[in-house]
């Protein structure tokens, strides 16, 4: 009898872990923050805490469950819509190196050490760190790369061409919200960007994602709906 409630309960836990994470939203452990991963470790000991519990104590830990994945849930919906909460639960992109130049203060901010750095690019497919022109060590850990442009792989347009340095094209509106900062960094100011976004017929609050490159080229993505409600690959 008491093994026959433990497979029920352990049914029963399973069930709510899986609705709690459809709940909250599925991703890739590299995708999370710390603040899911608190959450998603906390949220699997109640479910094995739940697996094992008596059947007049059950109601204890799903309750608790609940409580956690709609915490979390509304957390991440605020997070969405707040610029700087997202980043306070996510945190920023770092730059460790930039112009082939390596700044120390960021590498002890990033918590990372320089032969870490040297494996990570390693890894990456740089023995030589002369062949990276910038790198940036993303909110959920990785290192993103970009190659010196004479090393990076060559185009059909290079045979004729010989192309500038390319550099980090600047994030100037996220979900409808302009950047300032971001905007002075890139030598332009509110006016101009408006000038851009008129020309398009938009405004700030119609784009989802608004760039700009280091050749003052600005690029808007719009609020779009999307075609595929189900999987297109399978």
């Amino acid at each position: 009898m008491e093994f026959l409630k433990i497979i029920i309960t352990s049914a029963g836990s399973v069930t709510a872990l899986f609705l709690m994470t459809k709940l909250i939203g599925n991703k890739q452990m590299n995708q999370l923050n710390l603040f899911d991963y608190i959450n998603g470790i906390t949220i699997g000991s109640i479910g094995a805490e739940l697996a094992i519990t008596t059947e007049k104590d059950f109601w204890k830990p799903l309750t608790a469950l609940i409580i956690y994945a709609l915490a979390t849930f509304f957390i991440n919906l605020i997070a969405s819509k707040s610029i700087k909460l997202r980043r306070f639960l996510e945190g920023k992109s770092i730059i460790l190196m930039e112009n082939s130049k390596l700044f120390p203060e960021h590498f002890k901010k990033s918590k990372i050490d320089l032969n870490e750095f040297l494996t990570l690019c390693r890894v990456a497919g740089y023995f030589d760190i002369s062949q990276i022109d910038t790198a940036v060590i993303e909110p959920n850990g990785r290192i993103s790369f970009l190659p010196v442009e004479k090393n990076r792989p060559l185009t059909p347009q290079d045979m004729e061409l010989s192309p500038a340095q390319s550099k980090i094209v600047k994030t100037i509106i996220i979900d409808g919200k302009v950047m300032p900062d971001n905007l002075r960094l890139a030598g332009y100011d509110i006016n101009y960007l408006k000038a851009r976004l008129k020309e398009q017929k938009l405004t700030e609050k119609e784009v989802f994602l608004g760039t700009c490159d280091s050749s003052g080229s600005f690029t808007f993505y719009k609020y779009e709906t999307a075609k595929h409600k189900n999987d297109p690959f399978q």
